[in-house]
Parts: structure tokens; sequence; C-alpha cells
């Protein structure tokens, strides 16, 4: 009997502490997956049961995880990764904010009407919260309201300024560089001007031309749905691939939640060849790679030359993710493989420089590992990072534009010779590290929190609701303004109405006195 009763009451703590969780992270692109893997199965290794739309299969089952496979996605975003060094690098930043906003609108329409998405919304499943992708994907907040679950929004970049109208958050361009600019905080008049001028264009884009997209599918792929901007500004909690340690700090309310590094792993052991070939290299390493989306083979032979030339004149040995069997014209000390443990790599004491293009993910773990970065940004969100990391005094960088040897050589000797890089990148490991909890274990606290608050709304402030004229309390300024102009226009004529009664008043003693 008592060993029944035991085996109810485990029973009814499971159940309370098991939480019922959608993932919908379908955008094509690996490092943004990761961050969503990362979070979706840790909270499947604590007994929550994780459903995740996806385009990359599982090579094995994990416990308490289920698929919904999409298809095609892949094969179509690797079709536009030629266009990255050839077209995309040359875009300018609203060309960028235009381009990503028509991607995810494209990748929301095939993920919605995927025939297992569909069946997901007609099926009788029931879910505690739904965890979204955040990145031009604001259809993606029907699963919230058609699941009727709290809407927990994970954000892949590094605190972009469109995460604060939605949450009600502060956030002013004059101190907060746009997405996709080459900009860091402090910026100067100039750059403000610039800044501030991106902010609105963004602002006007978002409204006259995404949400009202995104609201089209909305009401096509979800029944019974109400206005877009009902639910954009609906979410209970955001997390945020940002920290104090990679960028200037910014005004945060409670339910935005700073999570960079929660991807990052302890180095694991090496190889038995990549370990000695590491421990011997006496003159110590670089590590090259251009990332997940971009691939070094497909380098325009240019800019492939540029970087053979300036590798071939180093003593330290390049380790290069070199995406094919051969690399023609290599030097002695290079050696290439189609894919290294990075993160391994980057923990290693001889690795002396990480060149990357800058993707954030890559930025991170260089930062984790206290390694200095020469970055070559191409697209996307990488010219923001490495104005970060200038900024910071942790690495420099070399827009894949201006790649030239002499730039290259200079960047390369500075970055080896110059001890300064690594101090620096070494004191922003530490504050990476010196936290009070693993990002991880942040990031999981918080979902659960909204879990067992359903949908947390104390947190959520109330300037969401108000207007933009509200918030900026140009109301109130418009009224006080009136109030003062009425004030000023009743005292201007009860001034002018004062002095004439008091000339009447004058004009009539004077007669008197005349006639007296």
């Amino acid at each position: 009997m008592l060993l029944k009763v035991i085996i109810v009451l485990f029973q009814l703590v499971y159940i309370v502490n098991s939480a019922r969780i959608l993932g919908v992270f379908p955008y094509p692109a690996y490092s943004h997956y990761q961050l969503g893997d990362k979070i979706l199965k840790e909270l499947a290794r604590r007994n929550h049961n994780v459903t995740v739309i996806s385009p990359y299969p599982e090579s094995k089952p994990v416990n308490n995880f289920k698929q919904i496979l999409l298809t095609n996605t892949i094969a179509e975003a690797n079709g536009l990764r030629k266009d990255l060094f050839t077209i995309h690098s040359k875009l300018t930043p609203l060309e960028k904010i235009w381009t990503v906003d028509r991607l995810g609108i494209s990748f929301c329409e095939k993920t919605l009407n995927d025939s297992k998405v569909k069946a997901l919304l007609n099926s009788n499943e029931e879910f505690d919260a739904v965890i979204v992708h955040q990145f031009a994907t604001e259809a993606y907040k029907g699963f919230c309201h058609h699941f009727k679950a709290p809407c927990i929004s994970v954000v892949t970049m590094l605190a972009p300024n469109w995460i604060n109208p939605q949450m009600g958050n502060p956030g002013s361009p004059s101190y907060i560089p746009e997405l996709f600019v080459d900009l860091s905080s402090p910026m100067t008049f100039l750059e403000r001007c610039y800044n501030t001028f991106l902010y609105l264009a963004v602002t006007l884009l978002t409204h006259l031309y995404t949400l009202p997209k995104h609201n089209q599918l909305l009401q096509k792929y979800f029944p019974n749905q109400p206005s877009i901007y009902d639910l954009y500004y609906n979410s209970s909690l955001i997390l945020v691939n940002s920290h104090l340690s990679i960028n200037s700090p910014v005004a945060h309310l409670p339910n935005i939640i700073d999570v960079a590094g929660y991807h990052v792993s302890e180095p694991k052991t090496l190889p038995e060849d990549l370990q000695t070939l590491l421990d011997n290299s006496k003159k110590g390493v670089i590590f090259f790679s251009m990332g997940s989306n971009l691939q070094s083979k497909d380098l325009p032979i240019e800019k492939l030359n540029i970087l053979l030339n300036a590798f071939a004149k180093l003593e330290q040995t390049v380790l290069w993710k070199w995406e094919d069997d051969n690399l023609v014209g290599k030097s002695e000390n290079i050696i290439i493989r189609s894919w290294w443990p990075q993160q391994d790599i980057l923990g290693h004491r001889n690795v002396k420089l990480f060149i990357t293009h800058g993707g954030l993910l890559s930025t991170i773990e260089a930062v984790y590992h206290g390694v200095p970065i020469l970055g070559i940004p191409v697209f996307g969100d990488q010219e923001t990072n490495l104005a970060s990391v200038v900024k910071g005094g942790y690495g420099l960088a070399v827009h894949y534009n201006d790649l030239l040897e002499d730039s290259l050589d200079y960047a390369l000797g500075e970055l080896l010779n110059n001890p300064k890089y690594s101090r620096n990148v070494k004191q922003r490991s530490k504050i990476m590290h010196d936290q009070p909890m693993r990002p991880l274990d942040t990031a999981i606290y918080w979902i659960e929190y909204v879990i067992r608050y359903q949908g947390a709304d104390h947190l959520k402030s109330t300037a969401r609701h108000l207007q933009w004229y509200q918030y900026l309390l140009l109301d109130v300024i418009l009224t006080a303004s009136v109030i003062l102009f009425l004030l000023f226009y009743l005292t201007k004529f009860v001034y002018k109405l004062i002095v004439r009664l008091l000339m009447k008043l004058q004009s009539h003693i004077e007669i008197k006195c005349k006639v007296a």
C-alpha cells in the first residue's frame, strides 16, 4: 500500500513538473536553429514533453522530443548561398532589412502551408507554452493564440531595437545601433543621425509592409485569429542572444532576458591527431571558418588568392574550414577539413586568433574562450557584431568588399603581435563567465516561470497597450501646449482689457479735471 502511495505521489510530482511545449523553429539557417535546439533539448532532458517544427532531422531519437519535419526548405536555402558573396555582401542596411523581411514572409508561408503543420493545427494537441524563433516570423505567434498558450520568443541577434515596441521596452536610437549597420555605441552626431533615419525607416517598413503581410498569413492559415497587432504585443517572454560582455548595456524590462553563451559547451577532448597537432604547434594556431551559411569554397578566385598569399607569410598553423577535398595553391602551414570541432579548438591554449565571418554564435564562442577575432563580414548582422568587437578592443574587421592583401596583412600582424587584443578578450571572457547562473539555466528558469504563472502577465508592461503618440507623450505635450496657448491668449486679452479700462478711466479723470 505504501509503495502505491509513493508511486501516485511521484506521478503527481512528475505531472506538475512536466509541461507540453511546442517549439517553432523552421527557419532553414542552422545557426538560428541551433539556438532553439539547445533550449528545447534541455527542456526535454528536464522531463518536459517537447514538439518542434524543424527543417533539420535528428540522427537518433531523443527522449521527450518529437519533430514535425519540414521538407525542401533547406534545399531552397542552400540555393541562396551562392549569392551571399556576390550579391548580399553589397547590400545597404535598408536592402538587407527588406531582404530579411521578404525571406521571412516566404519561409513563413512555406511552413504554414506544409501538410504536417496543417495536421498539427487540426489536431487535438494541447500545449502549455509555445516557443517561437523570432526573426521576421511574426505570423508564428498565431500558434500561441491557436493553442491558447503563453508566447515565448527566442531572438538570435544582439538586442535588436525591433523587440522594444512589442514589449513596451524603452530603446532609443540615440544609443542603440540598428541591426545590419556598422555602428557601435557610443555614436557620433552623424552616426546618430544616420541611425535615427534607419530606425524611422525600419519602423515604417514594419508597420506598412511586414506586419500587414504577416497578418495576411495569420488570417489565411489560422482559423478565427485576431489581428496581428493583438498578438504582436502579447509575448510573455523574450530571450535575447545578447550580454553586456559582447555589447553595450541597454534597458530591459523583466520579461526580456539576456542569455548569450547558452549554446556554448565546455571544451571536450579533441581527437588524438588534432590534440597532438595543437599541442605541438610551437608558433600557435589560427582557426579560420566562415560559418555554416557561408562556405569558403564559394569564394571568388581573387578573394581566395588574397587569403592564400597572406596565410603563406605566417609562421602559425592555419586550420581552415574548407568544404572540398582540395585547395589548390595552399601553403604547407594550411590544413583543410570540411568540418572542425570549432568550440573545442577555440578552447585550446595554443589558438592565437579566430578568423571568422562575424556571425554572432562564432563571436560569442571566441569571447567565451578568450580568443582574439579577425572578422571578415559579408552579410546580415555580421558588421554590427564586429563593430562591437572593434570598439571593445578585442579584434579587428576587414569587410569582405575591402579585402586586400595589404589590409589583411596589417590586421593579421596587429592581432598576432599586439598583446592588448588578447588581454581585452580574456577580460571579456571573465565578464561572460561571471554570472549568477549559467545562461542555459537562466533561459530554462524563465521559461518554466512563465509556464508556472500561466503567461506571467505581471511581467508585462502596460506601455505595450499605448499608441505611439501616447507612449511619446505627444497627446500630453499637445494638450499642455494648447492650455499654455490659451492661458497666454487669455492673459494677453485680460491685460489688453485692463489697459483699455485704465486708459478710459484716465481719460475720464482728465476730462473731469478740465471741466473743474
